[in-house]
């Protein structure tokens, strides 16, 4: 076969993009092709910026190149990550989701759930349109933190396929594995059956569209944090921590898990929880329990953006039980707290999406 644009054209037309299932020409994947007689050079994005990801795409050029072509062509495959804005224009799941973020944390205790249920309601009280996934399969809490433990999913059909309709709550769209169990009996699920409960939650649930989905994940390094980078497009992890040493441990773990090649998800930001108490009758006095800015410190040395202290004070338990989370709490030590975190979060996400956008371009 001659080498010229339109026959290395149609030989990529063949390859496909494992994720999107469709063939990388079709979704315009193909970035640059240069060829002389005796070399082929093309550089592809791939939806999945992880390294297997990549290298599993190189080798399908080299081999469809060569095979088409000759084996004695030299082919030099570039495969790139795709950016932000093209993994949102061609996501199969949740493609109507603007922004998907993991809230993670090393060690359980340390108020990850906290963490989500006022960043949601933050970032809904700012009015943009948020969901949560409560994946945490072994001790699920958001149900409790927006007062609808009693409530249930409902089914819709969208297109003529059934769909769940996640439950409302402040206007936040809500789904966690509590919906489905007793909230007296023990979940025992095998890693395959937790996986699996979890991918329902994103592929079996009518979303529509929002701007955050925030995902509640159990604490630890396991299979579901795995199954879930396999699943779902996540553009980002938030890592929860608690000052003392133990806890900025296991918050170490997690933040490289999330920098591993096979996962490769940027890390958006450290938040410090239980950063001092505060008690009620004395608002102006800070005494650190648990020790002072370790999880600032931690995400210094790790070159992460520190997202912000989120102090231990009565209001934040009350509001958490009561099923109101305290960024509702209008000029309160806990509310004001949740807002400035929101503030930071978002300008942090965008600062994130802006270099991985100037990366994939370089």
């Amino acid at each position: 076969m001659e080498i010229n644009r339109e026959n290395i054209l149609s030989v990529l037309g063949g390859i496909l993009e494992p994720d999107l299932k469709k063939d990388i020409v079709s979704l315009n994947f193909v970035q640059d092709i240069s060829y002389t007689n005796a070399s082929i050079n093309v550089t592809v994005t791939v939806s999945n910026p992880a390294l297997h990801a990549r290298k599993r795409m190189k080798e399908a050029l080299d081999f469809n190149l060569k095979r088409a072509f000759g084996d004695e062509i030299a082919v030099q495959a570039e495969v790139k990550g795709a950016s932000s804005e093209e993994q949102s224009a061609h996501r199969k799941i949740l493609p109507d989701v603007k922004n998907i973020i993991a809230i993670a944390s090393g060690k359980g205790g340390v108020g990850k759930s906290t963490v989500t249920a006022n960043l949601a309601g933050g970032l809904a009280k700012m009015g943009f349109k948020v969901g949560i996934v409560d994946a945490d399969i072994y001790g699920p809490s958001i149900p409790t933190m927006f007062d609808v433990v009693n409530q249930r999913p409902t089914m819709i059909e969208v297109e003529g396929t059934p769909k769940i309709t996640p439950v409302v709550a402040y206007g936040i769209s809500i789904l966690s594995i509590g919906f489905f169990t007793e909230a007296d009996n023990a979940v025992v699920w095998r890693g395959p059956m937790a996986a699996k409960a979890l991918t329902q939650m994103f592929t079996d649930a009518h979303w529509g569209e929002l701007d955050y989905l925030l995902i509640d994940l159990p604490p630890g390094t396991g299979d579901i944090h795995l199954s879930l980078v396999q699943t779902v497009p996540l553009d980002g992890a938030v890592v929860v921590s608690t000052p003392q040493e133990v806890a900025l441990a296991d918050a170490r773990r997690g933040v490289n898990m999330f920098r591993m090649d096979s996962i490769n998800v940027p890390v958006i930001g450290i938040v410090e929880n239980m950063s001092w108490f505060t008690p009620a009758e004395l608002p102006d006095n800070k005494y650190y329990l648990f020790g002072r800015d370790g999880a600032k410190n931690l995400a210094a040395g790790m070159e992460v953006p520190f997202l912000g202290h989120i102090p231990l004070v009565q209001s934040v338990r009350e509001a958490g039980d009561a099923g109101r989370p305290a960024v509702f709490q209008e000029n309160s030590i806990s509310g004001n707290a949740f807002d400035e975190l929101v503030r930071t979060f978002i300008e942090n996400l965008k600062v994130l999406k802006a270099k991985t956008a100037q990366k994939t371009n370089a």
